[in-house]
């Protein structure tokens, strides 16, 4: 027989509808409209209870749901109770009953034939089908033990027939456990796992060891909480995490996707809706949070290699915004070739191209202000062994760190303030002079990051840049004879290690346009706007179009001049009946070049006397604009970044055991998105993920390895018992 769920009662006043309330009060239940009293009965009365709800609902004082949020009592109560009244009144709440209970549909006949099946390897539905008994009823009867149901594989086609008949929705075949989180007896759905065969998508469990090594658990208790309910905050971590390796690019996208199988992987009935999703992520997008457990996850990465941190590779990467809530200001696009407007994501990553973190700017300030008033106090922070002051006193050619970034970082003065912090920058050279001799120039065999060998021509010199620093300038000479130029104020780095980081600076690109493809780091994931700070400096609105008229001016005025030039050079070969037609329309261009020299020279005149940056709070109302809030974005964005790094860990892995080094990525994506059988040993408490066989041998034969490897690292299902074992289907 179910639990009898009695109502809360809340100790002072609770409203049921906005006229209606009650109070408990020295053991007894009052009732107010409009603050008149209406009703009581003691606390323990529930046929009173049952009785006057009933006759609010009747009368039209409240609804069936108010009393159901009100009371946390079940619908089919509510139901029932408002059938009795309506049928016989409120005398059929206190008339003694005489039985009329139907007889158990499990009496030990039933009992006996249902374990008989469950032994002779039927599933759960076949049992309901075959003997006419509800699925909940024969799924309480498991659970109180009535019945032992054996450890049988259900296929495919079983779990969707399951799925499709449950009354609470698609999936949720563990009914008791929602209506008890529902009702809050129980903190969180407990994971267990089924005897499953083809879990679609289930490979991607085969990451689940890299997760949780690069972070994704390790600080979400410590900085997020969430409320009582069936999902918990690991379930919606690592939904998050297998979201991103199996390319659902976005929440929206969970729609088209199997709620039951996704369930399994996770160790529950179903995965939550797209609507429940977004109010969990809401209730985790705090600020303070966000950031405070992005950071220690940040610096994580970087005490775990030293080494790696020591050169960090920092550049800009332009959100386009379509929406039309605000108007952030323009900023050029590299890849589209167009000033659009946008919102700029500072990532900072490894000479691997791995990333640390990043930081979210609407305004146009540049690279520059961003690193030095956001990112190098960060990395002065959070960088892991950085010489002593004491070091850095002996040795006054010894650096903290390296920041390598391209020809927008490039400014001597930006050059010497990072050196005044012993800070080291390099970048390409923005005005190299004429190219150096060819006998400058040595081959190098030089090692990359990912191991491969290649020659470089290079040679060396030194110069005082803008007399104001030292820097180091590293040529390359490519076949072709151009020579790339590098600037560099790492004065004990060997040059051949300087061009090696200068060079495999691609890396971050090749990451912005792998993210962009596979983990859709573009994508808007929030509408909420915030306001931001008046003291801010933003670029004066009136200066940029000064600008955009000087540039057009400019242009007109030089196409003038040549053409001006060509008609002088063919005035000596005209005859003398064309001079006149000649001369007026020289003289007309001569005219059009004073007028557009005399308009340029005013315009220059104007911008020079114009502030290029102003305060926020001064710019006009028509271009002032509101700060896409980047919590939510972050958030996500943290989480792509775990999920990247876990992917790049598997890709080190499985590099060696593959003969194109290309084929990694795309093997681990076959993977991720892979059916897999889930075999859970209640004794031994291992969960046995066998993955089905992929396109080739090669591929099978490295995938053994990964599972070996995989096994090695003991890994134990969050919020379970379970150790998780990983195999190949064998023959």
């Amino acid at each position: 027989m179910p639990q009898l769920i009695l109502p809360i009662f809340v100790e002072g006043e609770s409203m049921i509808t906005h006229t209606v309330s009650f109070e408990k009060r020295d053991g007894w239940i009052y009732y107010f409209q409009g603050g008149m009293p209406l009703f009581s009965h003691a606390k323990e009365d529930i046929k009173s209870f049952r009785m006057f709800s009933s006759q609010l609902i009747v009368n039209g004082a409240c609804r069936q749901v108010d009393i159901i949020r009100a009371f946390g009592v079940p619908a089919i109560s509510v139901k029932r109770s408002v059938k009795l009244y309506r049928e016989e009144g409120a005398a059929g709440f206190f008339q003694k009953k005489r039985n009329t209970r139907k007889p158990r549909v499990l009496t030990s006949v039933v009992l006996e034939k249902a374990q008989a099946m469950f032994d002779d390897g039927k599933s759960r539905s076949q049992v309901s089908e075959s003997l006419n008994i509800k699925p909940d009823t024969l799924y309480r009867a498991v659970l109180n033990g009535k019945l032992i149901e054996r450890s049988v594989k259900k296929n495919k086609s079983e779990r969707s027939i399951e799925d499709s008949e449950t009354n609470q929705g698609k999936a949720c075949t563990r009914a008791i456990e929602r209506m008890a989180a529902f009702t809050g007896q129980i903190d969180q759905a407990t994971v267990s796992f089924e005897n499953l065969c083809d879990v679609k998508g289930g490979g991607v469990l085969f990451a689940l060891p890299a997760l949780l090594t690069n972070g994704l658990l390790k600080y979400s208790g410590k900085f997020f909480q969430l409320p009582k309910g069936f999902y918990s905050l690991y379930n919606i971590f690592l939904l998050l995490g297998f979201m991103a390796l199996a390319r659902v690019k976005n929440i929206e996208r969970l729609r088209y996707q199997e709620p039951g199988e996704w369930g399994k992987i996770l160790g529950l009935d179903r995965i939550p809706e797209v609507r429940t999703l977004r109010e969990k992520i809401n209730l985790l997008s705090n600020e303070e949070s966000v950031s405070e457990w992005s950071g220690a996850i940040a610096k994580d990465w970087m005490d775990r290699d030293p080494e790696a941190a020591g050169v960090l590779y920092v550049d800009g990467h332009v959100r386009v915004y379509h929406g039309s809530q605000t108007k952030p200001p323009r900023r050029y696009v590299a890849r589209q070739k167009l000033a659009l407007r946008g919102v700029t994501d500072y990532w900072v990553n490894d000479i691997l191209g791995r990333p640390f973190f990043t930081i979210s700017s609407p305004f146009t300030t540049g690279l520059l202000d961003v690193l030095e008033n956001e990112i190098v106090p960060t990395l002065n922070r959070d960088i892991p062994g950085q010489p002593t002051q004491q070091k850095l006193d002996n040795d006054p050619y010894l650096s903290r760190f390296v920041l390598v970034f391209d020809r927008e970082g490039y400014s001597p003065d930006f050059f010497l303030r990072m050196w005044r912090q012993r800070i080291a920058c390099q970048t390409y050279h923005k005005y190299p002079k004429e190219k150096w001799p060819e006998n400058e120039f040595k081959v190098f065999q030089v090692t990359m990051p990912h191991g491969e060998i290649i020659e470089m021509e290079l040679a060396e010199r030194g110069f005082w840049l803008g007399l104001k620093i030292w820097v180091r300038e590293i040529r390359r000479k490519c076949q072709s004879g151009h020579q790339t130029a590098i600037l560099s104020t790492d004065y004990r780095a060997e040059f051949t290690k300087i061009a090696i980081h200068m060079f495999s600076r691609w890396s971050q690109e090749n990451f912005f346009k792998y993210m962009m493809e596979h983990y859709d780091i573009d994508a808007l994931v929030g509408y909420d706007l915030s306001g931001i700070t008046e003291t801010k400096h933003v670029v004066n609105p009136i200066y940029r179009r000064l600008e955009g008229q000087i540039k057009s001016i400019a242009g007109k005025l030089g196409r003038k001049k040549v053409k001006f030039l060509d008609i002088q050079l063919m005035g000596d070969d005209l005859n003398p009946k064309k001079v006149e037609r000649y001369e007026q329309k020289k003289g007309e261009l001569w005219e059009e070049i004073e007028f557009l020299s005399n308009e340029l020279k005013q315009l220059k005149a104007d911008r020079s006397k114009t502030k290029k940056h102003i305060p926020f709070e001064e710019l006009p109302e028509e271009d002032q604009f509101h700060r896409i809030s980047p919590v939510r974005k972050q958030l996500l964005d943290t989480v792509k970044m775990i999920a990247y790094r876990a992917e790049t860990a598997m890709a080190l892995l499985l590099r060696e055991n593959l003969g194109r080094k290309d084929d990694v990525r795309p093997l681990l994506r076959e993977i991720y998105n892979s059916d897999v059988d889930l075999c859970p040993d209640e004794e031994n408490k291992t969960l046995l993920v066998k993955l089905h066989r992929l396109a080739n041998p090669q591929s099978d034969w490295a995938v053994k390895i990964l599972c070996d490897q995989l096994n090695e690292s003991e890994t134990i299902y969050p919020g379970s018992e379970f150790k998780l074992v990983f195999e190949l289907v064998s023959n």
